[in-house]
């Protein structure tokens, strides 16, 4: 198979990824998001934000960083983040081996570079993986915070759920860390 096709086979099967529905909704509440949704937004968000993160970051790696974090979803299925039965031990098995075979659709080079980011992320060490992070944690969170907490209300999720979950924020950005807390304060009021 030559590089185009590869290429090609790979954009194909990413389209998989927008079959991936997550337990947010948009912020008008009127349907979940999916994983492409997500991916995109994050992606926006940090063309955006980036004068925000704690260190100085490569904005193209990580906005590329953000759009595959979520491609292992497509066979691993995505595990809903206060979901205390999902994340087993299983989860980091079921997600490695989704990256090895999607990005190994890709002609080598461009595998190596995707898998790469894809695994920084996961590391969360990089000022652009920590970031980018920060940005995975901050982007459902104004989701629900938009539309009135609907999907925190549907599973039950506490004040000191959303608390917890997103307490590492900071780390990749102290004010976008500081403003969601105060949001957060605002929630835990209402």
């Amino acid at each position: 198979m030559d590089r185009l096709e590869q290429q090609i086979k790979f954009i194909i099967e990413i389209d998989k990824l927008k079959n991936i529905i997550r337990r947010n909704y948009l912020a008008d509440g009127s349907r979940r998001e999916d994983d492409a949704d997500h991916s995109w937004h994050l992606a926006l968000m940090c063309a955006i934000l980036a004068e925000y993160a704690n260190e100085k970051i490569d904005i193209l790696r990580t906005m590329t960083m953000l759009l595959v974090h979520d491609l292992v979803e497509i066979d691993a299925g995505d595990t809903y983040a206060y979901d205390t039965t999902g994340a087993d031990l299983s989860k980091r098995e079921r997600e490695l081996a989704a990256a090895d075979r999607i990005f190994n659709l890709l002609p080598e080079d461009q595998a190596a570079y995707l898998r790469g980011l894809w695994d920084e992320f996961e590391e969360n060490e990089t000022p652009e993986a920590k970031f980018a992070s920060a940005l995975d944690r901050l982007q459902p969170f104004l989701l629900n915070s938009a539309s009135d907490g609907k999907s925190w209300k549907e599973h039950g999720v506490t004040f000191s759920q959303v608390l917890k979950r997103n307490r590492e924020t900071p780390e990749g950005s102290k004010v976008l860390g500081d403003y969601q807390y105060k949001l957060l304060k605002q929630e835990g009021e209402k």
